[in-house]
């Protein structure tokens, strides 16, 4: 028996975020995401002074699916089996690791550093309000997309 046990206790599973799966989801997808932010970065690289657009691109788009992924696995069932390990690898890991805030905080106080304190309130506020609204879209089409996919069940 284990400790705090009696007789016909059954132990307490564990943890999610002790479990070796979950760990592993959170690793290959954040592997993923940040792959594809690096690569993003290197083919639309921006110049030294100029408006951030790769990033403010990867953060709302990062938004949006986000928004779509949990909303559509939400209503596509519990959170257990595929849909937690997609929640972890695809959500947590692959669009956790993609979507950068640390850069837009660098990117600000480098555009603040330069001179251009409007562009880097612009971009600052823009970033977190079209990335809001992202979210919105994403939840949207993802209620759509899950309550069309249930309906088919």
């Amino acid at each position: 028996m284990g400790p705090g046990l009696t007789g016909g206790e059954r132990p307490l599973p564990r943890a999610l975020h002790l479990r070796p799966s979950a760990l592993a989801a959170v690793a290959v997808g954040g592997l993923l995401g940040t792959s594809a932010r690096y690569g993003l970065g290197r083919w639309l690289p921006v110049e030294s002074g100029g408006w951030p657009v790769t990033t403010f691109a990867i953060n709302v788009l990062g938004a949006l699916l986000l928004g779509f992924l949990l909303e559509a696995l939400i209503r596509l069932g519990p959170d257990t089996s595929w849909r937690q390990a997609a929640r972890l690898g695809v959500g947590t890991g692959a669009l956790g690791s993609f979507t950068t805030y640390s850069a837009l905080a660098v990117d600000t106080d480098l555009l603040l550093r330069d001179g251009h304190p409007l562009a880097a309130a612009t971009y600052a506020l823009g970033t977190v309000l079209v990335g809001l609204l992202a979210t919105g879209v994403g939840v949207a089409l993802g209620a759509w997309f899950g309550n069309r996919r249930g309906a088919r069940r």
